[in-house]
Order: C-alpha cells, then sequence, then structure tokens
C-alpha cells in the first residue's frame, strides 16, 4: 500500500492505534534537513496520520536509517508508544537486523565486531563532518556478523578477451547491532576489510563522496563502486516476546546479486 500516488513508493507492513512500520525506499530521507527540502518519510507519515495527529497524536521515527538505507523503520503514533519504544531501545529489548552486500569472501562464518565509535573529526583531519572511526575514546559500539551468502561477479573488460575476465569475490552478511550508533555496521565492515558495496564513505576511497557531491553519478564512480547506493537493508524488526516484522532484501540488490550469477 503506497501513501499516496504522489508519494516514493513506501509500503505499509503493519498498523495498529499506536504503530505504524513501513518499509522505506532507498535514497529517502527520513528527517527534513531544509524547510522546503526534497520529500521526507516524516513528511509523507504526517500526510498520512493527518487525522490521527490533528487528534492528538503524533509521528515519532523510532529506528532512523541513513537515507540510501533501505528497509523496516518503526513510527510510533502516540506519545506512551514513543515513551514505550523508547525504553525498549534502551533496554536493548528492540532487535534490529540487516542484509549487507560487501566486497570480499571473510575467512569467517560468524564474528562479532566490538569496537568503540567516534566522530572521526574529533581525533584527526576529516574532509567529511560525519565520518565515523574507531577510537578508544568512542561510545561502545558491538556488530555481530554472518555469512549468509559468498558468490561471484564475472567482469570482463572492453579492451580485453573473454578469457581474460575476472571473478570479483562479494558476500551477503547478517548484520545484528547490539548497540545504535551512527554508521556502525557500515564502520565495522570496513574495519575488518568487507566494507559495503556502493559505500561512498567507508569503500574504497572516501573522496568518491566529495566526487559524488559535485558531479552526482557518473560511470567513473559506477565503475569504483558498483552501486549508485550502499548495499544496505533493514531486513527485521522484533520486539522481544512480542512481535516481528520481515522485509525481503529491496529489489535493487536482489537484482544485483542475480546478475551476478
Amino acid at each position: 500500500m503506497a501513501l499516496s500516488k504522489t508519494s516514493p513508493d513506501i509500503a505499509i507492513i503493519d498498523e495498529t492505534p499506536d504503530y505504524v512500520v513501513v518499509d522505506k525506499p532507498p535514497y529517502l530521507l527520513v528527517h527534513p534537513t531544509k524547510p522546503d527540502g526534497p520529500p521526507t518519510l516524516w513528511k509523507e507519515l504526517r500526510e498520512l496520520l493527518a487525522f490521527e495527529i490533528a487528534n492528538g497524536g503524533q509521528v515519532s521515527i523510532v529506528n532512523r536509517l541513513d537515507r540510501e538505507t533501505s528497509g523496516l523503520v518503526l513510527v510510533a503514533k502516540t506519545s506512551p508508544a514513543a515513551r514505550k519504544f523508547g525504553l525498549l531501545m534502551q533496554e536493548q529489548q528492540l532487535k534490529k537486523e540487516y542484509l549487507a552486500i560487501v566486497w570480499g569472501w571473510p575467512d569467517w562464518d560468524k564474528r562479532t565486531v566490538d569496537a568503540p565509535l567516534d566522530r572521526q573529526g574529533k581525533h584527526q583531519t576529516s574532509a567529511i563532518w560525519l565520518k565515523q572511526m574507531i577510537h578508544a575514546k568512542g561510545a561502545p559500539a558491538q556488530t555481530e556478523f554472518r555469512v549468509e551468502r559468498r558468490f561471484t561477479r564475472s567482469t570482463t573488460s572492453a579492451a580485453v578477451s573473454v578469457s581474460n575476465s575476472k571473478d570479483e569475490k562479494f558476500s551477503l552478511i547478517r548484520a545484528i547491532p547490539r548497540t545504535g550508533r551512527t554508521h556502525q555496521i557500515r564502520v565495522h565492515l570496513a574495519s575488518v576489510g568487507h566494507p559495503i558495496v556502493g559505500d561512498k564513505i567507508y569503500g574504497p576511497d572516501e573522496r568518491l563522496y566529495l566526487q559524488f557531491i559535485e558531479t552526482g553519478w557518473t560511470p567513473e564512480l559506477e565503475q569504483q563502486l558498483l552501486l549508485p547506493r550502499h548495499a544496505l537493508h533493514s531486513d527485521k524488526l522484533a520486539i522481544n516476546g512480542e512481535k516481528e516484522w520481515t522485509s525481503p532484501l529491496y529489489a535493487d540488490l536482489a537484482d544485483w546479486i542475480k546478475n551476478c550469477g
């Protein structure tokens, strides 16, 4: 179910008088950054829930996703629900899981990364204000990773023969964050040598992000990043002992994996 004919492709997964769960498409901001900016999830939900808001309701987004990240978002419609979900988050009773396509084949099937995160600019020069790094003075951060699938992508340069083609290795990883730090999954995966495909900040070179800001998506960027967005999807949300919601891997990522075969 789409919110409106003119809205982005937002699907309603579940709804009660207290909350709504939506499947956010990639490239949609969660919150406005300026008054007359592009469409956002928050604005779309305020239109959808106009009747509830007029009768004392609200739109309180519980788990925020980056603009490029797709998948499940839980939204409280009342103040009591917002307080409840906030407490569940603090008590780590709201469980979140993600799927990520990463470069390479890990030499492990399951691994937990326990490494504190802080904003890079606080400790060293950084051209990207929001970029995070692992640092001893940062906030505690822990993520569990499990390999769901390893696969290859055959690449052939136009300048060489098919016999000189090579297979690039990739993996589909399940990421289960135990904390909720900014860019946590992306930083932790990059730290173990398996950055997310399409990640402009934590991928091959952060200068690609600055180039993207200046030029937009180009064939040169595609050659190095492969995907126009980082391949991260929020595929599961669960309240311990109460409710669980799932979302299949978003179509652009599922198709990319399929086309690799």
